[in-house]
């Protein structure tokens, strides 16, 4: 692992820390996104197993990004604030049980549609276009994506804010040639579907400036916000990402993956450090 303090300020020293968040949301989100979904230029269809295996990778990822880069960090300096380690459990434990309900709530409240088992959720899901819900399915997952790299990458811990923006940037290629797969399906042109996943990956930098914009405001609040960054991540991990790949018989091949894309996180964070 990467030092504990060291400055993402002094690697790129012309950037303010809340001006890295944002910059990391935006290379993660948008830059990301748009990246993986360049294939479907060329592609004209891809198989489901192939895309929950994709998407299981991915969340195998997103879960190593979450412990490794949000929530040890966030014990760590809670127990530096603190000065006491059970206190430091209780409050990091207290921030996440948070942002999990805070995304609880959204996917509640907010009607929205996965293109998968799932279906519609939400209230009054039935009176908006299937193209909207399936906006607002994806902006449900991507900000809490970018919340966790504003933060992280706005912390001042440089170990914090590579991994987390290395990860999710790293788990959005294929989510982003999942989407405009799904869109495709939808009967939408590949160029359609190539620019409208492009701009799915655009939410996740208003996650980023509200994540990066808390720490401005605040340093006192590092170590929760790191910890309700890794609440909502895991709550979208369990309750979107992996119910959506244990499907059509693929569940030890979607297991398999996401372990697959934990350990590559896992090695590449000690690795990098």
């Amino acid at each position: 692992m990467l030092h504990q303090g060291m400055d993402l300020a002094t690697a790129i020293p012309s950037l303010s820390p809340f001006m890295l968040g944002v910059l990391a949301s935006v290379v993660a989100g948008f830059g990301a996104t748009t990246l993986g979904a360049v294939p479907v230029l060329f592609l004209s269809t891809m198989k489901e197993t192939t895309r929950n295996l994709m998407l299981a990778f991915a969340a195998g990822i997103m879960l190593a990004a979450t412990f490794f880069s949000l929530l040890l960090p966030a014990l760590d300096h809670a127990e530096q604030s603190l000065g006491n380690s059970s206190q430091a459990a209780l409050g990091v434990i207290a921030a996440l049980l948070v942002g999990a309900l805070v995304m609880h709530l959204a996917h509640s409240l907010a009607p929205h549609e996965h293109f998968g088992m799932k279906g519609r959720e939400g209230a009054d899901a039935s009176r908006l276009a299937r193209v909207w819900l399936f906006v607002i399915a994806i902006a449900l997952h991507n900000f809490p994506e970018g919340l966790a790299v504003g933060i992280g990458a706005a912390s001042g811990d440089l170990a914090s804010g590579m991994g987390v923006t290395f990860g999710i940037g790293l788990q959005n290629l294929p989510e982003g040639l999942a989407v405009a797969v799904a869109l495709r399906g939808e009967g939408y042109t590949r160029k359609a579907a190539f620019l409208v996943a492009a701009l799915t990956g655009a939410l996740e930098p208003m996650g980023g400036v509200v994540g990066a914009g808390a720490l401005a405001v605040s340093g006192g609040l590092l170590p929760w916000a790191l910890a309700f960054a890794a609440g909502a991540m895991l709550f979208i991990i369990s309750s979107e990402v992996i119910p959506e790949t244990h499907r059509h018989g693929v569940e030890r091949g979607a297991t398999s993956a996401l372990f697959g894309g934990f350990v590559v996180m896992l090695y590449l964070d000690v690795a990098l450090g």
